[in-house]
């Protein structure tokens, strides 16, 4: 396929350091947007609407617990299919994928991994062999927590070893989230310099992941729920729920959470989602 025709944009969002990626054939028209964030929406659009490009799915890597995905209102907006991992929690997505699932985007090739660990249902997104959109299961220098919605430590290990750093070095990884403002890295560099993979045992993965003792995100209990509608209905209770400040003891320990991870893992240990 002519490299000319594979359009690919990395956009942010800075409340949450979210990534959305939009993907698209420049000759058909046809494109698809990865991991939209519900407040981003309007940039979205604006963004499909200039490029002359037809949304055709929303794509989620994972059911996120930090913001409400903007799939929903897009497929409200466009009539883009909204395509989730298989997951039973998930009710309102046109379909869901496995693992080794190919998606057409005119001529561009999507191909799915599954990459459980993070959260129990996770897909990474291989696009024409050379783009690894790779969630929260890889990050740059760093990789999603395992200690909630049926994450395991040793799961995450063996995906981002087996099926993800067996791929070709100079693959571009491009994470769901990054909080340095970093972009992009590629297989061969999250090989030799990521933290919590290079030169690390499965058991020793397993207990950095297991003392890392991180405060959940601060609007969980909205998000997930939402999420499990694909962001077209948010429960008032799960609102109601996040609303409630923390109280000023909860903060302090958060806060003396955070710093003493940071001291411990040197920084890049400390603030993932």
């Amino acid at each position: 396929m002519p490299q000319s025709t594979f359009l690919f944009r990395q956009f942010f969002d800075p409340e949450t350091s979210s990534y959305t990626y939009l993907i698209a054939d420049e000759q058909t028209g046809d494109a698809v947007l990865i991991d939209p964030v519900l407040e981003q929406v309007d940039r979205d659009l604006q963004s499909l609407d200039e490029l002359g490009l037809k949304l055709r799915y929303c794509l989620e890597t994972h059911l996120h617990a930090d913001h409400i995905t903007g799939a929903g209102k897009l497929r409200q907006q466009t009539g883009a299919q909204v395509i989730v991992p298989q997951n039973t929690t998930v009710t309102k997505a046109d379909r869901s994928l496995v693992g080794g699932e190919i998606l057409e985007v005119g001529s561009v090739i999507i191909e799915t991994i599954s990459t459980p660990g993070h959260t129990a249902s996770h897909i990474a997104y291989l696009v024409n062999k050379t783009h690894l959109l790779t969630g929260d299961a890889l990050f740059i220098r760093g990789c999603g927590r395992t200690d909630f919605q049926g994450g395991d430590a040793g799961t995450l290990y063996d995906v981002v070893t087996q099926r993800l750093f067996t791929l070709p070095d100079d693959t571009k990884v491009y994470p769901a989230h990054d909080y340095k403002g970093r972009t992009v890295s590629t297989i061969g560099e999250e090989k030799r310099l990521n933290p919590r993979f290079s030169d690390r045992s499965r058991s020793q993965f397993i207990t950095i992941m297991n003392n890392l003792k991180l405060s959940y995100p601060q609007k969980m209990n909205a998000v997930v729920p939402a999420n499990e509608y694909c962001g077209d209905f948010i429960p008032q209770e799960s609102l109601d729920s996040a609303t409630s400040s923390a109280t000023d003891e909860e903060q302090k320990q958060i806060e003396l959470t955070v710093m003493t991870n940071t001291e411990i893992y040197n920084d890049y240990f400390a603030m993932y989602i």
